[in-house]
């Protein structure tokens, strides 16, 4: 699943362990959704709309669904 979660993140200027030691998981688990290697659970991608404010559709797109600016 496509994701703008590396964008947010270099955004605001934090490391892959800083985003995931703020939502509760660890660095690794943020290198592989942002490698697309893996799709966080429902309460992962709500932790992490929360933290960057941001709706879950916003952060996450199914394949073939058009990013949105």
């Amino acid at each position: 699943m496509r994701n703008e979660v590396r964008e947010l993140r270099l955004a605001r200027g934090l490391s892959q362990a800083q985003l995931g030691a703020a939502v509760g998981v660890s660095r690794q688990t943020i290198n592989s959704i942002e490698a697309e290697r893996y799709t966080p659970s429902l309460p992962l991608a709500m932790s992490l709309g929360r933290f960057f404010q941001r709706n879950v559709e916003e952060m996450f797109h199914a394949d073939g669904e058009a990013t949105h600016g």
